[in-house]
């Protein structure tokens, strides 16, 4: 049972602080209180638990990932120490696209934008120390999500920390790839298989792992606008459970363990609204299609960053103040996790005093503004309560358009997503450009810039150490088991085999990220998006 943080809550005055912010008879703009319901009831407008923050605030996490296991591990040791409570893991690109440090194309990219991972050990290496049946993890991998999962497993393994007992989340967002974001490798028949033996796999052996974490971040980054956000990321989350349940699932086996990741923009009222819309979207979608039986199958649960693209390169310390009103709105909307984006990430990797300010920053809104003190703060405000409305009608009516050309998989296809968000980010520019909508250090405030903030740099040694590793196992290991393992992968692609357990034994026995990526490769093909998208 989760105790209360507190024994009375009050104002910084001494005020008496009620559990609601609004009374129950409260009506807004045609919309009843009443109808919306209280926390912890559907649909979920106001927070997926009844007493939200005031039992236990959200996860902060903050998202750590560069050069080297060992550099990343002691990132995480560190934030960990100043009071973080879970573990983000940014990768880099080879990593995301399921290629080894030695590949040829990875040459120059290995650390760069995460941490480099091609083997079991790397991933020793970067949880070395960390109980992960404590410590809840997300990695923000897609395409070889499986892959980096089995490590995962393995590794607490031998911690002798058993799968039902880690922690944490996978990405293992095909379809937002193909939207938005780039990393994919497979086309989407195999991808989607992917992903639905991981739900099949992990709905019994590893359960309190969350399979999925279906993003509106990336398309939000892309340059959507908050409706899109939502329309496209609940209308990939409806392809997912259509595919799992072709496949032979229950909603029930899975939903639970679904979550969502959707980015925090620079309007605050906004943002909130849909964060709150979005919730009841997802409700009245899930209980009218598949009619669940568990509760937790029709509750959207989501994580939260602030906008990476808000972030300006021009008086970087003005980026506090942005990641300030974004991680405010992220709480009043009622996140379940939270990740604050350092002040100086438009112009390279976070040092360890940004990050330690954008960690701070949290605990600041938890334990000093009053937001986490009631439920739903801004409920019951006309301006919040008709937006968003206007927001789960509007991302609804998207939704429907979207299934009428045959659902998210085949718009995908034909680009109508990609579209659109080109053209909400297109209108963006131009109002920006004609000084329309301003920001400030780059069309307003503008003034000459003498100092820059100190920017990390990297080791770039790190590519030619991490080749050396993987010769060094290349050398030592059961060449022949190896092979054997990865023509198991081959064989269990081309059939229908779940392919989790056949991926767990190959990380144990030394088979790298890349050559179990490429046996896949050889039955699954790769994919490119059509020109022009």
């Amino acid at each position: 049972m989760v105790t209360q943080r507190k024994e009375e809550w009050k104002t910084l005055s001494g005020l008496k602080l009620p559990l609601q912010s609004t009374q129950e008879t409260l009506d807004t703009n045609g919309v009843s209180v009443n109808e919306i319901g209280n926390a912890g009831s559907p649909p979920y407008t106001r927070g997926i638990h009844a007493t939200m923050y005031r039992s236990r605030l959200w996860t902060m996490r903050q998202y750590a990932g560069f050069s080297s296991a060992s550099a990343t591990n002691e990132r995480f040791k560190l934030l960990l120490d100043r009071g973080q409570k879970g573990l983000s893991v940014a990768f880099d690109l080879p990593t995301q696209l399921g290629m080894d440090a030695d590949d040829d194309l990875s040459f120059g990219e290995v650390g760069k934008v995460g941490v480099s991972i091609s083997q079991l050990d790397d991933m020793r290496e970067l949880l070395a120390g960390i109980p992960l049946d404590k410590v809840s993890t997300s990695m923000t991998i897609n395409a070889p999500a499986m892959v980096l999962l089995a490590m995962y497993i393995a590794v607490a393994e031998e911690q002798g920390i058993a799968p039902h007992q880690v922690l944490g989340t996978i990405q293992n967002d095909i379809l937002k790839e193909y939207i938005a974001r780039g990393t994919y490798v497979f086309p989407p028949k195999p991808s989607m298989r992917l992903i639905t033996d991981i739900f099949e796999y992990c709905a019994e052996h590893v359960p309190k792992w969350n399979t999925i974490s279906i993003s509106g971040y990336h398309i939000r980054e892309a340059g959507s606008t908050a409706v899109q956000e939502v329309a496209f990321t609940l209308a990939n989350a409806l392809e997912y459970v259509d595919a799992a349940i072709r496949s032979g699932l229950d909603i029930d086996t899975f939903g639970p363990r679904l979550s969502f990741f959707f980015n925090c923009h620079n309007d605050f009222f906004e943002e909130a609204s849909k964060f709150r819309a979005a919730r009841t979207l997802w409700y009245e979608l899930i209980t009218e299609r598949y009619a669940p039986k568990n509760p937790k199958s029709s509750m959207l649960r989501f994580h939260t960053q602030v906008a990476g693209v808000s972030l300006t390169a021009q008086q970087p310390l003005n980026n506090v103040a942005r990641v300030t009103i974004q991680a405010l709105a992220a709480v009043c909307g009622g996140t379940q996790s939270l990740h604050t984006n350092s002040y100086d990430e438009a112009l390279g990797l976070p040092t360890e005093k940004s990050a330690t300010v954008a960690l701070r920053t949290q605990q600041i809104i938890a334990e000093e503004s009053g937001a986490a003190d009631v439920v739903d703060p801004l409920g019951g405000s006309y301006h919040v309560e008709q937006l968003t409305k206007r927001i789960h009608d509007e991302a609804k009516k998207q939704i429907l358009e979207i299934e009428s050309l045959g659902g998210a998989m085949k718009a995908i296809e034909q680009g109508w997503q990609q579209r659109e968000i080109h053209n909400a980010a297109y209108a963006h520019l131009n109002d920006v450009e004609s000084g329309t909508r301003k920001i400030v250090g780059v069309n307003h405030g503008t003034m000459e810039e003498l100092n820059s903030p100190e920017v990390m740099k990297l080791d770039p040694s790190v590519g030619e150490a991490q080749c050396a590793k993987l010769k060094q196992l290349r050398s030592t290991r059961d060449q022949n088991n190896c092979n054997l393992l990865l023509l198991a992968i081959r064989e269990a692609a081309a059939g229908s085999d779940n392919l989790f357990p056949h991926v767990i034994s190959a990380v144990k026995s030394g088979c790298t990220l890349g050559e179990i990526m490429n046996a896949m490769k050889d039955e699954f093909g790769t994919w490119m998006a059509p020109s022009g998208f």
